[in-house]
């Protein structure tokens, strides 16, 4: 077996990706440094697969650069571009996409022969290759024969085994299921853990960004609406979207100290104290629901209508009409006690010291209700 050698890449991603497709146009940028793993997030059609095959070269760009290392990959205004095999960029499929006829061995050799490797060289690179993820035993099983997990596995030694300077994973947790999902989760997290290059997930499950990304890019209408690490985001979301991902509740209006109005109907009393645009959030299980006006300490009630129930976990999740929308968690003992069902209107209540508020930008978009 052939030794593997791995080469540190010397540079870091810098990039502004512009296409326009029809009506829709990506306008993001990223730099992610060497050993950086990024969580790039968005709902359906907001440009993460663009973006994705932008890096990759499958899509041109319309404006903007590309640059690896200081060399720039595609730079429209200077007419540069390097087609996708001549990048130091190794893809990781959402459906892995290993050659149905070649073994694991050789799927894993494929790129090796392909940056000129004899195939003796490029086996043996393969072999270990295959012994780093686990699937040594694997070597001549055809991917027919493999089970999810260990087909993503080969697809990842596949990216890897080439050294790419970028590593771009799209979705690549999505086709396993939940028990393969968690142990190929924390596999793939060591691994990413050993490589030396700028790495793009690119993912719909915030569990995934959460565990694999030191930092997270969120994307909404082919625009970055948020990006920081975990616990930024997780605690000041400033989109629905970025809301309903973290499981909270979030409004935006006008603070004026400890208030905040959130419109005609309704105003917030808040923990932290503060004036102008501002966003509130809080939990689901931060809302008590009562069958009468509550009396006592809370000081945010309002009636609501229950709209909808659904399991959630172990508790039940109530969607609730009023002057906001909220969601609120309780337990199934408490929504037999109240006698909760679609259509009953009930109170709600959410003690001031539940809530976070915090700056909102000017130029930010966010619902009124969440």
């Amino acid at each position: 077996m052939t030794d593997l050698q791995i080469e540190s890449p010397a540079g870091a991603l810098d990039a502004r990706l512009v296409v326009d497709r029809g009506g829709f146009r990506l306008d993001v940028a990223l730099r992610i440094a060497p050993g950086e793993v990024i969580g790039l997030l968005g709902p359906n059609g907001a440009g993460k697969t663009t973006a994705l095959r932008a890096l990759a070269g499958l899509q041109p760009l319309t404006a903007g650069h590309i640059t690896l290392a200081g060399d720039d990959l595609d730079r429209p205004g200077q007419r540069r571009w390097t087609p996708p095999e001549h990048r130091p960029i190794g893809v990781v499929f959402q459906d892995y996409l290993l050659f149905p006829h070649l073994t694991a061995l050789d799927n894993v050799a494929f790129g090796l022969r392909r940056h000129g490797a004899d195939r003796r060289t490029a086996r043996g690179q393969a072999a270990g290759w295959l012994a780093r993820v686990g699937l040594a035993e694997q070597a001549r099983s055809k991917p027919r024969q493999l089970s999810g997990g260990q087909a993503q596995r080969v697809a990842l030694a596949r990216a890897l085994a080439v050294h790419p300077m970028l590593l771009l994973l799209d979705e690549p947790l999505a086709a396993l299921d939940a028990r393969t999902r968690l142990d190929t989760r924390a596999e793939l997290h060591r691994h990413l853990g050993d490589h030396p290059g700028a790495t793009l997930l690119v993912t719909h499950d915030p569990l995934d960004a959460l565990v694999l990304a030191d930092r997270l890019v969120i994307i909404e209408h082919g625009r970055v609406v948020q990006e920081g690490d975990a616990a930024t985001i997780t605690a000041q979301p400033r989109t629905d979207y970025v809301a309903r991902l973290v499981g909270l509740n979030l409004y935006r209006g006008v603070a004026d100290g400890h208030t905040v109005r959130l419109g005609d109907d309704i105003a917030l009393t808040v923990a932290d104290s503060l004036h102008g645009a501002a966003f509130v959030a809080f939990s689901p299980a931060a809302v008590a629901l009562h069958p009468h006006r509550p009396d006592g300490s809370p000081r945010n009630t309002w009636p609501a209508t229950i709209t909808g129930m659904q399991r959630h976990g172990d508790n039940l999740r109530v969607q609730l009409a009023g002057p906001i929308v909220v969601a609120a968690d309780i337990t199934p003992a408490a929504a037999a006690h109240l006698e909760l069902a679609p259509g009953r209107t009930v109170w709600a209540a959410v003690k001031a010291t539940e809530t976070r508020a915090y700056p909102a930008d000017s130029d930010t978009s966010a619902p009124a209700e969440a």
